[in-house]
């Protein structure tokens, strides 16, 4: 058993425990009671498996990572009570918005200063 200790500070599945002690080493689980702070974890872990996901260079990857994810988005949209006809109609309306990805557009730039994606930063227009 070793004496070190690595810090994770983030929500982790629940078979972890049994997987750490199987290999005779020793960790501390706390339970997340408070449903706020429950969400925030839980947002956090979206980005977290969004980012590895970002990060796969093969199909097996692929599943893996996006396995991942959906399991946390599961149960986020578990906790926040949202039923699977409300993603639906979510993803309806964003692509009637939004539309899709079918044509493979690459945006270089544009002389649109109003137009916003998630990437733009605030407050600057080129």
């Amino acid at each position: 058993m070793s004496d070190k200790k690595v810090f994770y500070n983030k929500l982790v599945r629940d078979g972890i425990k049994d997987k750490i002690e199987t290999k005779g080493e020793s960790c501390e689980i706390r339970e997340v009671t408070d449903d706020a702070e429950y969400q925030q974890e839980l947002l956090k872990k979206v980005s977290e498996e969004a980012t590895a996901l970002g990060m796969v260079r093969s199909r097996s990857e692929f599943l893996d990572e996006y396995a991942d994810l959906m399991v946390v988005l599961d149960a986020l949209t578990a906790q926040l009570e949202v039923s699977e006809a409300d993603i639906q109609i979510a993803i309806k309306e964003n692509v009637e918005r939004k539309g899709l990805y079918k044509n493979r557009h690459f945006l270089h730039w544009s002389a649109d200063t109003d137009y916003k994606s998630n990437e733009t930063p605030q407050g600057i227009n080129g």
